[in-house]
């Protein structure tokens, strides 16, 4: 049952407390992958109806995916208004969409979960640059919190998270440190979990040479600066300068030797842990990027983050 499997990693959670430090600067648990990962490519939900290609709002036509779990899955969670999981892809902030099979099955495998969850599909490089693309995530939670999709969809519109991978990540991380105050109202979210998430954009990102563009044209592309010169919105696009002692807590996963450098994730954390926020940081060996982490350990984790964020 749920509630038993919250009360559990409660009592974990007060044992720790109690017998050690809370983790400090970019402390993290080093996890080894699994042998096969269960890439959500692999799994499907037949059973979760997927509602495709609502607008959000007058957004140059983007829309969104809805999720909805199903009775026989949530018959161990508490009566009441449902949490909601923002979901949002990645691919460099200039290609990837939210019907893509990976990202529609971690849409559904958050459903299966218990949560309402909406896939995002926002505005994209070239034709749109920042800070489009985190106005239209930001949109997105305001729609969800507009009293018709909080009847409609049965929604709480006080427990809504965020969750996204590479440029997802950054967006999704975008989402938490934006802004200040209340996590109750407008754009702002009471939990994000983000993957493999380039978080200072403000100098190139020195990426692994297997990767076939050279990361710092992605990077300007994004922001829509010739150089980094002089280019405010690099700031600005960069969660680890937005962070605040409001900010929710968060979980940040990133391979050891995947093509975003691990030291991205290291100063994120730093920054979020030195605000006194708390913050998971899970490290896997070897040179997964992004949802290809999401195998069944880390997939739990995940679960566990938001069950008891949310």
């Amino acid at each position: 049952m749920r509630t038993k499997t919250r009360t559990l990693l409660g009592l974990v959670a007060t044992l720790l407390l109690l017998t050690a430090c809370a983790p400090t600067g970019d402390d993290s648990e080093l996890v080894e992958p699994t042998t096969k990962p269960v890439y959500p490519a692999l799994a499907t939900y037949p059973d979760i109806p997927v509602f495709e290609d609502i607008a959000y709002g007058d957004i140059d036509g983007q829309s969104l995916d809805v999720c909805l779990p199903t009775d026989a899955r949530v018959d161990d969670l508490e009566p009441g208004p449902r949490p909601v999981i923002v979901s949002i892809h990645g691919g460099s902030w200039m290609r990837g969409d939210k019907a893509d099979f990976n990202w529609r099955a971690v849409c559904q495998w958050f459903a299966s979960e218990g949560y309402v969850t909406v896939s995002v599909n926002y505005r994209l490089v070239p034709a749109a640059t920042f800070p489009s693309q985190l106005l239209d995530v930001q949109q997105v939670v305001r729609w969800l919190r507009d009293p018709t999709q909080v009847a409609f969809y049965d929604l709480d519109p006080a427990r809504i998270g965020a969750f996204g991978g590479s440029a997802g990540g950054n967006l999704a991380a975008l989402l938490g440190t934006a802004g200040d105050g209340d996590l109750t109202v407008d754009s702002r979210v009471a939990a994000v979990a983000e993957l493999s998430g380039p978080a200072d954009l403000r100098e190139p990102i020195p990426t692994l040479d297997t990767y076939n563009q050279v990361f710092a044209d992605v990077q300007l592309a994004y922001v829509g600066c010739t150089g980094f010169t002089d280019c405010d919105a690099t700031a600005a696009a960069s969660p680890v300068t937005l962070v605040d002692p409001s900010d929710p807590p968060f979980f940040v996963g990133h391979s050891v030797d995947e093509f975003i450098p691990i030291a991205q994730s290291d100063e994120f954390v730093t920054a979020l842990r030195a605000a006194g926020i708390s913050t998971t940081y899970v490290t896997v060996e070897g040179s997964l990027h992004s949802i290809a982490m999401l195998d069944d350990d880390m997939m739990q984790r995940i679960i566990s983050f938001f069950d008891d964020a949310l």
